[in-house]
């Protein structure tokens, strides 16, 4: 198993690399407007500022800024990338589980 230490800096700018777990998939440029109601709903109930965000077909950059005091950018991410699948499935567009990887830089100096 796999020792991951994940860097927590209360309002820090993150840099995130997310990825399918089929990389030969198009699955996010594809259903991109399920990926943006996943966002906005996330980020709605968990704000943060979203400094940049590149949606490419496998896998997605982004960069946020967390707010003060906040370092939970996991459970944002686990909200996600759960609504994303929910309604990826609900819509019947997919047979299997589109699940994403999450890599996640140090912060910004």
């Amino acid at each position: 198993m796999s020792d991951y230490r994940r860097v927590r800096i209360p309002g820090a700018k993150y840099f995130f690399t997310a990825s399918l777990a089929d990389r030969l998939s198009d699955l996010l440029v594809r259903e991109v407007e399920h990926l943006r109601a996943a966002f906005a709903v996330t980020q709605r109930e968990r704000p943060f500022w979203c400094d940049a965000f590149v949606v490419l077909p496998d896998h997605l950059h982004a960069i946020w800024t967390l707010p003060p005091g906040d370092a939970d950018y996991s459970t944002r991410w686990g909200a996600i990338k759960s609504r994303f699948r929910r309604r990826v499935l609900g819509a019947g567009k997919l047979g299997c589980n589109p699940i994403l990887r999450l890599l996640v830089k140090l912060p910004a100096p």
